[in-house]
């Protein structure tokens, strides 16, 4: 857990520390106690069976895929996320990302660094380049209107699949994955990890986006089929792609770190002092908010949502 989470809850709460979200690791003390959490882990139904006076899960984090959310609604208690505060960071990165695929720019960097630019002269002509380029959001929330918003200054047209049109945007809009892939060479994916989400980025998308096709991943690895992406870099299939998530992390796939057309991050999208202080505050203020004397959750998860304090 972040240090300015604990800091400020053992201001006015009494902590205990668990290192895995495992019923076996509850004393009867814990279990007659505990009424809240602040996690960045798994919180599974056992364990939120295993508190019978539990009324608040704070996730420390924008996707809270490792809580049972659904079971905790049905249990009435309330699960909280960090929306809106990493936004532009991660959007900032989607773009950095972007870049550094399409033109190579940690490999010339490397080239500089390594000395060849003195021993074998400048560093290549990039085959890939932004100009003339057409890019598909895949997840327009908020983080993918940020990103729509950064690109569209650089004067590329944007399309985006949901599972349904946004109210109020005017993007070309797709109904399904595949037609968007067909209609662009850039597909940027900020979807979460959910039954419906897994490896759906596969190899016929791959193959929709064609020769000059890249691909970025800032939402979350289980989304993308790795082995068909490793395929699909290693063949030309696609041109490149920026990821910044991965499906095991923080295992990734010694195939797509031998690829060259692959520029990889260690899952730093939101990974500033600022915006992770700022999440922390915001996990922080939603369990004082809870047991404060209005009683409500600040962001509540959708399947939460409905959930009231206690009497």
């Amino acid at each position: 857990m972040h240090p300015h989470v604990i800091e400020r809850l053992k201001s006015a709460f009494p902590l205990v520390h668990l290192a895995s979200g495992d019923p076996a690791l509850l004393t009867d003390e814990m279990k007659d106690k505990v009424r809240g959490i602040a996690s960045m882990g798994r919180v599974d139904a056992a364990f939120i069976d295993a508190l019978p006076n539990l009324e608040v899960i704070a996730n420390f984090g924008v996707g809270y895929g490792a809580v049972d959310a659904r079971h905790a609604g049905t249990r009435g208690v309330m699960v909280t996320n960090t929306p809106d505060v990493p936004t532009e960071e991660v959007a900032d990165t989607a773009v950095g990302l972007l870049i550094n695929a399409v033109r190579e720019l940690p490999r010339a960097e490397a080239w500089l660094r390594d000395g060849r630019w003195v021993s074998e002269g400048g560093y290549r002509l990039t085959p890939g380049t932004l100009r003339g380029r057409r890019v598909g959001i895949f997840g327009m929330g908020r983080i993918g209107l940020a990103i729509a918003r950064r690109l569209e200054a650089f004067g590329l047209p944007i399309a985006y699949h949901n599972r349904r049109p946004v109210e109020g945007v005017a993007y070309a809009y797709h109904p399904t994955l595949k037609e968007l892939a067909l209609a662009v060479d850039t597909l940027v994916s900020v979807v979460p990890a959910t039954p419906q989400t897994e490896k759906i980025v596969d190899a016929g998308i791959f193959e929709a986006l064609g020769a000059n096709g890249v691909f970025v991943n800032v939402g979350r690895g289980a989304t993308v089929d790795e082995a068909a992406l490793v395929d699909a870099l290693s063949k030309g299939t696609i041109l490149a792609a920026g990821l910044d998530v991965f499906a095991d992390e923080p295992n990734v796939p010694q195939a797509l770190i031998d690829l060259p057309n692959a520029s990889l991050l260690p899952h730093v999208a939101s990974a500033t002092i600022h915006t992770r202080q700022a999440m922390a505050d915001l996990a922080a203020d939603n369990i004082f908010s809870w047991f404060s004397d209005e009683r409500r959750a600040l962001t509540p998860v959708p399947e939460t949502a409905h959930v009231t304090a206690k009497a």
